[in-house]
């Protein structure tokens, strides 16, 4: 009887017995969660019933996006966006498979895939050639300018994966597989219909690769809708399927949503029964629309990446107008990304509704609208984080109802936001002293870090409290070494100790006392060099693996490519 359950339980995806997770948040014994199903944002448990007494900080960096580590603070929260390249787009349709089938030119990862790859030591990417036609394979030595090889799956062009036409995809780059042959897993899907064939597409199909260019046999999966997409959770060890509603339908009072899906093995959990996927979210209240159009906002992609101590993901919310309106103006659809975090994989915590990285709307801008994800999410460059991303200009003089002589989808191309690393939030003090104290936290390393900005005459001190909140004789801030200037990797010391390591495995507090300045992230390393031993992303030069074990190294060694 006992493993009927558990089946039952893995076909439909639910849990059946409680989960810790590193953060030291306990999942409910019913996973995944209830449906969230109105238009009201969604719930975050992990900061209120489920928030452990005492939190685990040994997996990354521990940013300070949301109040789950923070017990008291008298600090402004601010919320930064990155800027975007003067250079962009870094990609965009040149090559014949480009130019595509319908006269439709784009050269846009959407998502695609775009990883730092430490085996050859490059960029590599994924992207759709041409709107609605194949996917392509291209590297880079620095992340801006980019080569497509010849390869030999269609001699003489990049392309990969020729019997499958591409629409939504994603490309991963698996670092913590055993199997080598599966080095890379890709989910590709074809769109809902291709101009004249009379085969409606309803589903996608999964694949594994060990180089990333020549792929096994497709594994179809279940019925889902178009731009649907999978990332990886390390922190539950699942695969997470990202899946618009099949029919493409939307809900009443939301829009369009998103379902959701996991398995702990890739190929198998392809084979999902629709009608068991769980409801997970959609836009909310708080997204403003667009002034102009004046549409509800609607959740059109969920992406997601593991980063440092969290999941990061970057909402793609659609304001509009309708694909009629496009169609027959010969301009994109307006999306645009914003920016989420998670601490059980699940729920999503969207406090900033600012938009991330917007689309430019006016004539001529290549990323004029449908501004998009890519898989990955961002690079780690040193003490910057690159979010490559994609947008289309459209072509104004195609405007038609019919699919191949509109603009809607010409022109898409792929460009790069960079901001600081860790820097999504920062708790600053201008022109005066204020504090943070953390809730208390356990840890086995020996090296505090924090990623800090001060302005001439300002610093920050730490002082560590025991869970009374006590100052530990030794850590008191008149001991401690003030951090001045701006680091995204500082180390924190007291005058007389040698580090933290009689702490470890002690429940504190740490009290950051800042003047003039903006305190963004803190973690305790097991060495001086500063490994948070957090998630990477995408990766970075000097990586070596989807964990940072490098610190210091990956830092000098990715200052040639600093923007």
């Amino acid at each position: 009887m006992k493993s009927i359950i558990s089946i039952t339980c893995l076909m439909i995806g639910v849990t059946a017995a409680a989960e810790t997770l590193s953060n030291g948040v306990v999942l409910p014994d019913e996973w995944p969660p209830r449906p969230h199903l109105n238009y009201d944002p969604m719930p975050l448990p992990y900061l209120n019933e489920y928030r452990p007494p005492v939190i685990p900080i040994d997996n990354g960096r521990q940013l300070l996006v949301d109040s789950f580590l923070i017990e008291k603070s008298s600090l402004q929260r601010v919320a930064h966006q990155p800027r975007k390249l003067s250079e962009n787009p870094v990609l965009k349709p040149e090559t014949p498979l480009e130019m595509g089938n319908y006269g439709t030119p784009g050269a846009s990862a959407k998502d695609g895939g775009m990883w730092w790859d430490p085996a050859d030591g490059i960029f590599k990417m994924w992207y759709e050639a041409g709107w609605l036609n194949k996917m392509a394979y291209a590297t880079s030595t620095d992340g801006i300018h980019w080569e497509r090889p010849e390869l030999d799956v269609v001699p003489g062009t990049n392309e990969i994966v020729p019997d499958i036409v591409a629409d939504a995809s994603t490309v991963w780059l698996d670092h913590f597989t055993d199997n080598p042959d599966e080095r890379f897993k890709m989910f590709l899907r074809s769109p809902n219909s291709i101009p004249g064939s009379k085969e409606r597409f309803n589903y996608g199909n999964c694949m594994v690769s060990a180089d990333g260019i020549h792929w096994s046999k497709p594994a179809r999966t279940g019925r889902c809708g178009d731009r649907s997409t999978v990332f990886y959770n390390p922190f539950r060890k699942v695969w997470v399927y990202s899946l618009r509603n099949a029919g493409n339908v939307a809900h009443s009072a939301i829009g369009r949503y998103r379902l959701y899906h996991e398995s702990p093995d890739f190929m198998e959990g392809a084979k999902w029964d629709y009608d068991s996927l769980r409801f997970w979210c959609g836009a909310d209240y708080l997204d403003r629309p667009d002034g102009y159009v004046n549409e509800k906002a609607q959740l059109y992609n969920l992406s997601a990446a593991p980063y440092e101590s969290i999941m990061l993901a970057l909402p793609q919310v659609h304001l509009g107008p309708d694909n009629a309106v496009c169609k027959a103006r010969g301009v994109p659809k307006i999306t645009e990304l914003k920016v989420a975090y998670s601490r059980d994989g699940f729920n999503w915590d969207r406090t900033d509704r600012d938009v991330f990285i917007c689309a430019e709307r006016h004539p001529g801008a290549w990323d004029r609208g449908y501004v998009q994800s890519v898989g990955g999410i961002c690079a780690i460059v040193g003490d910057q984080l690159w979010f490559y991303y994609i947008g289309f200009s459209g072509d104004e003089s195609k405007r038609s109802n019919i699919y191949e002589r509109n603009g809607m989808h010409d022109n898409g191309s792929t460009g790069i936001a960079v901001m600081r690393r860790d820097g999504f939030v920062s708790h600053n003090a201008t022109d005066t002293v204020g504090e943070l104290i953390t809730r208390p936290v356990m840890f086995s390393g020996s090296h505090l870090f924090v990623n800090a900005a001060c302005a001439d005459g300002g610093d920050l001190k730490v002082e560590i409290l025991d869970e009374d909140g006590n100052v530990i004789p030794g850590y008191e801030t008149a001991k401690c070494v003030p951090v001045t200037g701006d680091s995204t990797i500082a180390n924190v010391t007291w005058k007389g100790k040698k580090n933290l390591s009689a702490l470890a495995g002690r429940p504190v507090k740490f009290r950051f006392v800042l003047s003039d300045g903006e305190l963004y992230s803190f973690w305790v390393s097991p060495s001086e060099a500063g490994e948070s031993g957090g998630y990477n992303a995408a990766g970075g030069p000097g990586f070596t693996g989807g964990v940072d074990t490098e610190g210091i190294k990956a830092y000098n060694i990715a200052r040639k490519y600093h923007l």
